[in-house]
């Protein structure tokens, strides 16, 4: 009988994605067990106001331009055919039932586990998908679990290293003329300047 493929799926806007993303993935492809990573696009995020957000299909592509080089690291849309907000555990459920040979794991940010239980049905996924949490700063202290009384069946935390830039600040960047070259592949520099975005 063959194992479950163990897939770490990291949601985002990814807008734009950027190396701090892919350096992270690669980082817990090599520092855990997981076969795969899924760059999961979401179109609309409860928690995040819209209007500097880029159409969905060129923040896909920029992630597929950005992600080309390693087949360990994929591209996933399944949230584009969904109701819009997307809730993490409709997809999670979604994507349980699409692929039921992969063992999913949900990394997120120290930010999101802070906020963890504002999460819609947070104790339904804390109870069925692993969860990996990775640092969203510097402070040289080990990552804790907010919410004691939360049913996580698996929570483990990465100590990744961080890169200094957010997706907010590349777009501050890019509309202020300014060089966003260090932070962006250069693929998806080019593709956003083809297409006039965050100007």
């Amino acid at each position: 009988m063959t194992s479950p493929l163990k897939t770490g799926l990291f949601f985002g806007s990814f807008n734009p994605v950027h190396n701090g993303h892919t350096r992270l993935a690669e980082y817990i492809l090599t520092h855990t067990d997981m076969a795969e990573i899924w760059f999961v696009v979401s179109p609309c995020n409860p928690f995040k106001v819209h209007a500097a957000l880029a159409p969905e299909e060129h923040r896909l592509n920029m992630v597929k331009l950005a992600i080309a080089s390693n087949a360990a690291i994929r591209a996933c849309d399944v949230e584009f055919n969904m109701p819009k907000p997307s809730y993490t555990i409709h997809t999670l459920q979604r994507i349980s039932a699409l692929y039921p040979q992969n063992h999913f794991t949900l990394i997120i940010g120290e930010d999101n586990l802070l906020a963890f239980d504002r999460w819609k049905d947070a104790r339904l996924i804390a109870q069925h998908y692993p969860v990996l949490v990775y640092p969203r700063q510097e402070s040289g202290e080990s990552i804790k679990a907010p919410f004691p009384d939360m049913p996580f069946t698996d929570l483990q935390t990465i100590q990744a290293p961080l890169l200094p830039i957010s997706s907010t600040r590349i777009r501050q960047l890019i509309a202020q003329k300014k060089d966003a070259s260090q932070w962006l592949h250069p693929d998806v520099l080019h593709y956003i300047y083809a297409h006039g975005l965050y100007a």
